[in-house]
């Protein structure tokens, strides 16, 4: 196991969560991204790894979304979040000031699809998130 796949295992330990394969995947070879995609005209941003705990907690996001991991936004309000509360944790956004679970957005059912979708879809802000049973 390298350095890398350790401080993976360290994050994903202090969360209690295991991180889906692609993500994991694009930790160890793209490790973040900050950037604005066209055609969709809209900004996105992967923290890297070493920024993970910090940002949640400094937004004591496991308080306000039980089950919820956030690993990047649109650089703004919006907030990029695994719902580990299902098994195959799907992508939301959740704004930064939002209570609950009750305002996620869906976005994508694996970080994979969200990067290859990106570009031609941008944020989405419409589709509904129901609450796992």
């Amino acid at each position: 196991m390298s350095s890398h796949d350790d401080r993976i295992a360290q994050v994903e330990h202090h969360f209690g969560v295991l991180f889906p394969q692609d993500y994991r995947d694009f930790l160890c070879t793209t490790g973040s991204l900050i950037r604005f995609i066209p055609p969709a005209d809209d900004f996105l941003v992967i923290d890297a790894l070493d920024e993970l705990i910090g940002n949640n907690e400094a937004g004591e996001f496991q308080k306000r979304f039980p089950g919820a991991v956030v690993i990047g936004g649109d650089g703004s309000r919006e907030l990029l979040a695994y719902d580990f509360r299902q098994d195959a944790p799907p992508l939301v956004t959740l704004d930064v000031s939002a209570e609950d679970w009750s305002s996620a957005i869906y976005q994508a059912t694996s970080l994979s699809d969200l990067l290859e979708h990106f570009p031609q879809t941008g944020w989405k802000w419409d589709d509904t998130y129901p609450s796992p049973s």
